[in-house]
Parts: C-alpha cells; sequence; structure tokens
C-alpha cells in the first residue's frame, strides 16, 4: 500500500494531517511576513546608496533563517517548546516566558486560518495533486494578503515564481487548459492595467499598484480567464463595503491609501475553488 491509497482510504487522517501541515506553514508566514518586507527595503536601500556612489551600509545577517526567533521587547530567544504553533502560545498565556511582554495575537490567528483554509483545501480537492499544489498556492495568497495589509506591498518575489508555476502547472491541464491560464494572465493583468491608467488620466492620481496586475495575472494563470469577472466583482464588492464601514468607524478618510490585495486574493480565492457553483447558482435565480 503507497501513500496515496492509505491517504484515500483514511479521509480523517489526510484532513487532520492537512491541518496540522497548516498549522507549522502559518507558524513558517508568520516569519516571512514579518521578515520579507525588512529584507526588501535592506535590498533596495543598498541598491540606491549604489546608484548614487555612496557606501553600502553594512548590517548583521538578517533573513528568513538568521537571527533566531526571539522576543523584541526583551531578546529572549524563544527555544523549540516555546515555537509551538498555537499550544505555545496557549502554554505561555500569550505572554513571553522572559519578561512577560505581551505576545500578538496575530501569530495564533495566522497558525489558525492557515490551518482552516488548508483545511478546507484538503476537502475541497481530496487526495490528490491538486491538493497539493492548491494548498501552495493558498499559502502563498495568504502571505500576499498579510503583507499587503501591513506595509501595502506585494513582492515580486512571491507574485513572479506563483504566477509562472500556475501556467507550468497548468501546461499539464491540472487545474484549467493552458490556453485558458495563459489568456487568464494576460487579461488579469491589462484589465487592471487599463483601470490604473484610465483612471490616472481622469483625475491625475494612481489608484492601483502595479502589484495589484501582478497578483490579478496570477490568479488568471491558475484559474483561467473565467475567474477574473467573479474576482472582480466579489473583490470590489469586498472593497467598498470595507471601506465605508472604515469611513462611518471614522478610522479612515477620503484620501486614505487601501491595500487592494487582500481583497483580490480573497476573491480569487473563492472564485478559484466555487466559480462554477456560484455562477449556476446566480443563473438559477435568474431562471435560467
Amino acid at each position: 500500500m503507497n501513500l496515496w491509497t492509505f491517504l484515500a482510504d483514511q479521509p480523517g487522517f489526510f484532513l487532520a494531517s492537512a491541518a496540522v501541515l497548516g498549522l507549522l506553514v502559518g507558524s513558517f508566514l508568520n516569519v516571512l511576513v514579518h521578515r520579507l518586507p525588512v529584507m526588501l527595503e535592506r535590498q533596495w536601500q543598498n541598491e540606491a546608496r549604489e546608484v548614487l556612489g555612496m557606501p553600502v551600509e553594512a548590517h548583521e545577517r538578517f533573513d528568513l533563517c538568521l537571527p533566531a526567533s526571539h522576543c523584541p521587547g526583551c531578546g529572549h530567544r524563544i527555544r523549540a517548546w516555546e515555537n509551538i504553533p498555537v499550544v505555545s502560545y496557549l502554554a505561555l498565556r500569550g505572554r513571553c516566558s522572559a519578561c512577560k511582554g505581551r505576545i500578538s495575537l496575530r501569530y495564533p490567528l495566522v497558525e489558525l486560518a492557515c490551518a482552516g483554509l488548508s483545511l478546507v483545501v484538503a476537502w475541497h480537492f481530496g487526495v490528490s495533486v491538486q491538493a497539493l499544489l492548491a494548498l501552495v498556492l493558498t499559502w502563498c495568497l495568504l502571505a500576499l494578503s498579510l503583507i499587503d495589509a501591513e506595509h501595502q506591498l506585494l513582492p515580486d518575489v512571491l507574485v513572479l515564481p506563483t504566477l509562472w508555476l500556475g501556467l507550468v502547472v497548468n501546461a499539464f491541464g491540472v487545474f484549467v487548459p493552458l490556453a485558458d491560464a495563459l489568456w487568464g494572465a494576460v487579461v488579469g493583468y491589462l484589465s487592471l492595467w487599463s483601470v490604473y491608467w484610465l483612471f490616472r488620466l481622469v483625475t491625475g492620481k494612481e489608484g492601483l499598484g502595479y502589484g495589484d496586475f501582478k497578483l490579478l495575472a496570477l490568479l488568471g494563470a491558475w484559474g483561467g480567464w473565467q475567474v477574473l469577472p467573479l474576482t472582480l466583482l466579489l473583490s470590489s464588492v469586498v472593497g467598498a463595503v470595507i471601506g465605508l464601514c472604515l469611513l462611518r468607524l471614522r478610522k479612515a478618510s477620503l484620501g486614505t491609501t487601501m491595500p487592494f490585495g487582500p481583497y483580490l486574493a480573497i476573491a480569487g480565492w473563492i472564485a478559484w475553488l466555487w466559480g462554477d457553483e456560484i455562477y449556476a447558482s446566480y443563473m438559477q435565480l435568474l431562471g435560467y
């Protein structure tokens, strides 16, 4: 009996494994979301200094591996037993074991979100290569959403490899035919690019970032051009509703810049998984 057969015969074990894997990946995403923007900022600063002929600043090594995870308050190095997803947070009661400073609730929430999303993907696709690839896309979209929400940045180092991976995957017709994936990437990019320039010509302002164009192209590369209309509709509606709520709560003004990437990622993920069912339900409501 090979692994695939065992997992197919034990669906409960498969789903539990997906959830546990999601917790572990969620712990890594916490590191990625915190460190990658800092790494990119330092890289851009050094590149700018080189162009201007200025000396490059020397920094201690800072990447996804080093320095080791530590408390930002007291510098206490986090031990292995203090780094177990969710469990350690509960055992420590949300506080550093050394200085008793509060640990951000974001860490366990990201881990739980990643586990929940992984569980949904495993349930939706079952034991298959599609499930493994769908998990990769889901984790990437979660990381991009978190980074964009905090830094208004959609790093090319994450977006572009994932876009190309979608085209390579669909070259074998895993999710959609290659032609649909290719046109999905092209139309996804050009649609928001066109909106960007139209808005800029009319208002003289920038309404979107280039990262949003690439993110929609990524979604088209994985789900085909068919997911794009629903993705744009859902993301626009959700973005408008949240924006109005923030205005009403006086947590934003009309001039406040809001990241669009998280709405695109969420809407694209939903359209990718359940787009056919949503379209069918809508047509049924219309009586077709």
